[in-house]
């Protein structure tokens, strides 16, 4: 392989990987405990890095949007949001809705994602969906 062919191929490469060091990909994630969440994306958001949104972000992950500036998260076409309600055991140890919780995640989000919340029945115990046209006027897609 000719030198300058190789010399091509190795600027391409560390341009992709800085472009690829230079963000966070979330791709079908499908939560978890919401205090993990909450330090891991408080950590993102003081960070330079760049959030990408590819796919399922679900429950806690939905934190994101609240705790990171929108300006450095994108979303792909395959990427999709979906909300419920925060759940808690109870003193049995079923899980039931913790609506102070809810109160609190509700509260994280910014105002645009509220309103469609408000537009699509709420924070409940069943998942809601923000993908397609509802999510690209909220988020840009990522380039």
């Amino acid at each position: 392989m000719p030198t300058l062919t190789r010399l091509a191929f190795a600027l391409l490469a560390s341009g992709l990987a800085t472009i690829a060091d230079a963000s966070v990909w979330i791709a079908d994630d499908p939560g978890g405990p919401l205090g993990d969440y909450i330090v891991r994306f408080s950590e993102l958001n003081r960070s330079e890095q760049r959030v990408v949104i590819d796919g399922k972000c679900y429950s806690a992950c939905t934190a994101v949007i609240g705790l990171v500036p929108s300006h450095k998260i994108c979303v792909t076409e395959r990427a999709v949001f979906g909300f419920h309600a925060a759940f808690a055991p109870d003193p049995s140890g079923l899980l039931v809705v913790d609506y102070e919780a809810t109160r609190l995640l509700y509260g994280m989000y910014p105002k645009p994602i509220q309103a469609w919340l408000d537009q699509n029945g709420g924070l409940r115990p069943d998942m809601i969906y923000l993908r397609g046209a509802d999510l690209a006027r909220l988020y840009p897609l990522c380039r």
